[in-house]
C-alpha cells in the first residue's frame, strides 16, 4: 500500500501531466492558426506523451492501492508572438515538470518507497529526454532566426515526429 503523503503527491503529478496535454494540445491549435501543420503535429505527439504520463501515475496509484483524486485541469495560454517563444515557453514547462519528478523522489526516497523510486526513474530518464528535444528545436529556430523561410524548413522536420506508446502502457 503507498503511504497517503506519496498518494497525494502522485495525484498532483497526474494533474501536472493532464495540464502538460492541454499546453501542448493548445500549442499544437495556435501553430495550426499559422499553418505550421510540422509545428503543429509535434505538439500533438507532446500531448500525447503527456497523456501517456498521466496514465502511468493513474496505473501505478491503482496498483499500489492507492486512491486517484482527478482535480481540475487548469486552462493554458493560447496566444504566443512566434514560434521560437512557444518553444521557449514549452522548455520553460519542462524544467518545472523536471523539478515536480525530482521532488517525487525525493518524497519516495524519504519515505523509504522502493517501490515509487524504481517507477519513478523512467520518469527522471524521459524529463532529460524531454529538455534535450524541446532545446533542439529551439536551436534550430534560433539558427533560421525567425525567418518565415526557415520556420517551413524546421516544420517538415518537426512533422516526421511519430507518437510511439512506452511499452507496458495501455492506451
Amino acid at each position: 500500500m503507498i503511504d497517503i503523503k506519496m498518494q497525494k503527491a502522485m495525484n498532483a503529478q497526474i494533474n501536472a501531466e493532464m495540464y502538460s496535454a492541454y499546453l501542448y494540445l493548445s500549442m499544437a491549435g495556435y501553430f495550426e492558426n499559422i499553418n505550421l501543420k510540422g509545428f503543429a503535429s509535434w505538439m500533438r505527439v507532446q500531448a500525447m506523451e503527456e497523456l501517456t504520463h498521466a496514465k502511468r501515475f493513474f496505473a501505478f496509484l491503482l496498483e499500489r492501492q492507492g486512491k486517484v483524486v482527478l482535480a481540475e485541469i487548469k486552462a493554458p495560454p493560447s496566444e504566443w508572438n512566434s514560434p521560437l517563444e512557444v518553444f521557449e515557453e514549452s522548455y520553460k514547462h519542462e524544467v518545472v515538470v523536471t523539478g515536480l519528478i525530482n521532488n517525487l523522489v525525493s518524497i519516495a526516497t524519504d519515505l523509504k518507497d522502493y517501490a515509487s523510486v524504481a517507477f519513478l526513474q523512467w520518469f527522471v530518464n524521459e524529463q532529460v529526454e524531454e529538455e534535450s528535444s524541446v532545446d533542439g528545436v529551439i536551436q534550430s529556430l534560433k539558427l533560421v532566426d525567425n525567418q518565415a523561410n526557415g520556420w517551413f524548413l524546421v516544420d517538415k522536420d518537426l512533422a516526421a515526429r511519430t507518437f510511439i506508446p512506452p511499452i507496458g502502457v495501455v492506451i
